[in-house]
């Protein structure tokens, strides 16, 4: 079954890295699933981790109160980050904003209360050594406009393809941006669905809000059936796609996923590489399911 998922990766035009196992057996399936890999918006679970932890703990109110001022926004195409007058909401619902639609001004407005040690620690005492946040999305997009020297994000897609770009963004280095592994994804995800990320409510409100995720072009092509709940998140920068997840199963069957992609081409969109991520999930799931029959 790995040729077959490598296949699928390698049809689409991405090099791909995945994990898969089965929550209640522990059966496993994995393709480079210890290599580190770039998070991109995925960074946003640990946050949500690390945010209940903390609430769970009495060290932030989840219902406090946070006001976003006018033109004080992160760059990004979803949520506030696109509005442009006051908001003012709870940290929980901008959690669940940075995790439903990926808000980036949302996320960090969350991080900067939870702060990014709380994100790191947590992770650690999950016993996830290999997985480490680095710093916000708006350190992120400022990166990205360093590196590649220009002031305006319409520039960038535009030197992607000068001679060795790609390489100079720090963005995109597992190395020096915040990264994890495969297998400590699907480890940090299973902790969530076994209520041991953090006590029984909160685990149960992390996982509403990843099964309110909206987007249905990457984990959730694999499964097109009313029956089947995917829960995920996304992460997309540039060159790659991924998405992390739980595929649940009316019959029960319970299965983390993480799917990371880096595509050759620099094409802003790359639907191949989107469909990739549900095909070699899908795939992955059969064969964990058939282990078990």
């Amino acid at each position: 079954m790995t040729a077959a998922i490598e296949g699928a990766f390698r049809e689409a035009g991405v090099v791909g890295w995945l994990h898969a196992v089965d929550l209640d057996t522990g059966r496993e399936l994995g393709v480079r699933q210890d290599e580190t890999v770039v998070l991109a918006s995925v960074f946003k679970v640990p946050l949500l981790v690390a945010f209940f932890r903390r609430a769970a703990a009495g060290g932030l109110d989840p219902v406090e109160q946070v006001t976003l001022p006018p033109g004080v926004r992160v760059a990004g195409p979803t949520g506030t980050s696109v509005l442009l007058d006051e908001v003012r909401m709870s940290l929980r619902d901008l959690a669940c904003l940075m995790i439903t639609v990926s808000d980036n001004t949302a996320a960090d407005a969350v991080l900067d209360r939870v702060g990014l040690d709380h994100v790191n620690r947590a992770l650690a005492d999950l016993g996830l050594t290999r997985t480490r946040v680095t710093g916000s999305a708006a350190d992120l997009h400022a990166s990205l406009m360093a590196d590649a020297g220009v002031a305006d994000p319409a520039d960038l897609w535009g030197r992607l393809t000068d001679p060795g770009m790609t390489g100079r963004l720090t963005a995109l280095d597992p190395a020096r941006s915040s990264r994890g592994t495969p297998r400590e994804l699907t480890g940090l995800l299973a902790a969530i669905w076994r209520d041991e990320a953090a006590p029984p409510a909160e685990c149960a409100q992390m996982r509403r809000m990843l099964g309110l995720q909206i987007w249905p072009h990457r984990l959730a092509a694999g499964f097109p059936y009313d029956d089947v709940l995917v829960s995920g998140k996304t992460g997309t920068l540039l060159t790659l796609r991924n998405e992390i997840g739980v595929v649940e199963y009316p019959d029960g069957g319970r299965y983390a996923l993480a799917v990371f992609t880096r595509a050759r081409s620099t094409a802003a969109t790359h639907p191949r590489a989107d469909a990739a991520i549900g095909t070699a999930a899908r795939l992955a799931v059969q064969e964990l399911r058939g282990w078990a029959s």
